[in-house]
């Protein structure tokens, strides 16, 4: 699993991905979103324009990266690789 974005620092995984304008930024987040609701973990995001900063980590094993959060991850990486 490559994760080309996400970078681990201390309990969470993060990364930043940067888009033509906002309108490709918001079809990324929302592939993005149906991607987390069918894996039923979502992750903590902040959209300004074109950018699209995410962060990553499991709430209910007392915030720390888990299999979970890698597996979205790479989700993730996969929905940014073919927009």
């Amino acid at each position: 699993m490559t994760l080309n974005h996400f970078q681990q620092k201390n309990s969470e995984l993060v990364a930043s991905f940067q888009f033509k304008d906002f309108k490709k930024a918001f079809a990324f987040m929302t592939e993005v979103a149906a991607a987390a609701e069918a894996m039923n973990h979502h992750p903590e995001w902040c959209n300004v324009y074109n950018r699209v900063e995410i962060t990553l980590r499991t709430h209910d094993a007392g915030n720390i990266v888990t299999e979970k959060d890698f597996l979205l991850a790479a989700a993730i990486e996969q929905i940014f690789s073919k927009l």
